[in-house]
């Protein structure tokens, strides 16, 4: 485990002592998340990615197999997710950071976990994993970015408005035909 720390020696009672309440932290962390997700998790990977996803969405009702495709998709594309999910938790826990300034705190003093938070909201989010050539779409109206506006608007599509609506002529007979 990465231990988080100005740089001085630690006692080893003292590092015991921050296992344990570090575990403790997590553990509620991730109590705060509606049972039917923390059953769903199978791993501690998975379950602290849905407390970190929770906390940086700001929401405990995350859709749980679009959370699993993402973690998924996540740990396909760096097998170094799963640790880095859970340095990033623990750090949360342990520091008490505000989740507003989460993004800025691993940006000035952990850079190596910076990039974690932005890919699980470009998950959430925009519902693609990856970039460039690599990237991959795995939700596209149920991606948050569409949820959140959804009573207003809907994604963009060839075909808006009621079911079937494209397969009739329109009537100001403004078309090629």
């Amino acid at each position: 485990m990465t231990q988080f720390h100005t740089g001085q020696a630690v006692p080893k009672k003292r590092q015991q002592r921050r296992l344990l309440l570090t575990g403790m932290l997590s553990v509620y962390t991730v109590a705060m998340i509606p049972r039917p997700v923390a059953r769903a998790a199978s791993d501690f990977g998975y379950s602290a990615f849905l407390a970190v996803s929770a906390i940086l969405v700001g929401s405990k009702s995350l859709d749980v197999a679009l959370g699993q495709r993402f973690y998924d998709a996540l740990v396909d594309n760096d097998s170094g997710f799963p640790a880095g999910v859970r340095n990033v938790l623990t750090l949360i826990n342990m520091l008490e950071i505000d989740p507003l300034l989460l993004q800025k705190t691993l940006d000035d003093a952990h850079p190596k976990m910076a990039a974690i938070p932005r890919k699980i909201m470009a998950a959430w989010y925009l519902g693609i994993i990856g970039s460039g050539e690599n990237a991959r779409c795995l939700a596209y109206e149920n991606a948050l970015n569409a949820v959140v506006v959804s009573d207003v608007l809907v994604p963009p599509t060839y075909a808006d408005g009621a079911y079937g609506s494209w397969a009739s002529q329109p009537k100001d007979g403004s078309h090629d035909g």
